[in-house]
């Protein structure tokens, strides 16, 4: 069973999935898990560690996966290098997250690497396309991670009108089975992707305990704030702030801020340690509100077969009702 849109056919992929480029949870194993189960993966290239990012392409080459890379943009202007070093790889492409993306769409498209844009409002979308983007992800602030404000229901549709069929969008942001990759077909996107959701899977390089808490938890347990960003300091540029799941340490601070700089000292080493050992009372498991409607730790191929198998079901039915109602 497969659903053909014109992602697939850009991507060359049997199912309009992508694995969103999670800094260092979506690794070489997770991303070609992925690709084997007919999805895109994208290897979380994330700040630029280029120590982690050639090891992780070797066990791609190794592999012999199919796979794109994806970087934060405003990051990666300060490490050119990492983007030369993905790039003698052959990926098919790279997705620039946070931040313009002209100064590297020229050198991505001369490999022949495709360029996927994220993207958080319509201005930014109609500047990823004057750049020269192939695809746009519309991501609405359900996404787990970096954001910004909008809602994705309204987002998709509006950037899919602004795009006018001349590339592929893709929705992403709360969607982790297959209603939501049928409600983002029926919003006018080629297709969905999906971070949390593989975070929580097998082949996932997250920590099993964080696993577990994005298993058990609700969409009303996560936040969006900036307090886990001053903790570890490195706070991002406005607007985009970071959706985690709340833990003690959130809680504490959120609202806080200002407090939280002041005691900086004192916390900022407090959060690294328990980033070390794996202490996500305090520190931050990154997830969206999609946790709400995860419940187990399924294979990445489980995850894509479950979903498009959901979602064809869906679409059917739908076209059937719309029969019968005319």
């Amino acid at each position: 069973m497969s659903i053909t849109t014109p992602i697939t056919k850009l991507l060359g992929i049997n199912h309009p999935i992508l694995l969103a480029p999670m800094d260092l949870v979506a690794d070489g194993r997770l991303v070609a898990a992925v690709d084997a189960a007919g999805g895109f993966g994208i290897l979380g290239g994330g700040y630029g560690d280029e120590k982690w990012l050639a090891r992780e392409l070797d066990v791609l080459e190794r592999a012999k996966a199919r796979f794109g890379v994806g970087f934060i943009t405003w990051s990666m202007a300060k490490q050119p290098n990492v983007l030369d070093l993905a790039l003698q790889r052959k990926p098919v492409a790279v997705m620039l997250s946070f931040g313009s993306p002209m100064p590297f769409i020229e050198r991505i498209k001369r490999t022949g690497a495709l360029v996927i844009c994220q993207v958080q409002t319509a201005a930014l979308a109609a500047e990823a396309m004057a750049a020269g983007a192939d695809i746009l992800v519309a991501q609405g602030t359900e996404a787990g991670g970096h954001g910004a404000a909008r809602g994705l229901i309204t987002l998709v549709p509006e950037i899919v009108d602004l795009v006018g069929g001349r590339m592929p969008v893709v929705a992403a942001g709360g969607i982790a089975d297959g209603r939501g990759l049928a409600a983002a077909l029926m919003l006018g996107a080629a297709g969905v992707l999906m971070g949390t959701r593989f975070y929580a899977s097998q082949e996932s390089a997250g920590a099993h305990a964080a696993k577990e808490r994005i298993r058990e938890a609700g969409g009303d347990d996560t936040l969006r704030s900036i307090v886990f960003d001053i903790s570890r300091r490195h706070v991002w540029p406005a607007p985009f702030t970071g959706r985690c799941l709340r833990n003690a340490h959130a809680d504490r601070w959120f609202g806080c801020e200002i407090e939280l700089l002041r005691h900086l000292d004192e916390e900022s080493p407090k959060y690294l340690a328990a980033r070390q050992a794996g202490d996500f009372s305090i520190a931050a498991v990154i997830a969206g509100e999609a946790v709400g409607i995860i419940h187990d730790l399924p294979s990445a191929h489980d995850v894509i077969e479950r979903v498009v198998r959901e979602a064809s079901t869906l679409l059917a039915r739908g076209s059937s009702h719309a029969e019968t109602c005319k």
